[in-house]
């Protein structure tokens, strides 16, 4: 079963609750409720791909999307990009 992805509304403040207010994985969960895994799950897509925060103004939300999960478009899994590394 494919994972649920996250509005890339919600995954932009995921990002953003991180790198700029300094949160923690739990934190960030909390606020945005969602599970911490959800968030370390996004916050490794991004850290993947070089996304930080603020992210760049000309990115919309289908670059965005297609930048995250590029992977699983070209069928391939970000798992395997990474080595085998959950």
């Amino acid at each position: 079963m494919p994972e649920r992805r996250l509005p890339m509304r919600q995954i932009k403040e995921v990002l953003r609750l991180h790198h700029e207010a300094h949160l923690s994985e739990r934190q960030i969960a909390q606020g945005c409720r969602i599970s911490r895994s959800t968030v370390q799950r996004d916050l490794e897509r991004a850290a993947a791909v070089n996304l930080g925060w603020p992210l760049p103004e000309s990115l919309d939300d289908i670059q965005l999307e297609r930048r995250l999960y590029r992977f699983e478009l070209n069928g391939e899994s970000l798992r395997k990009k990474q080595g085998g590394r959950s």
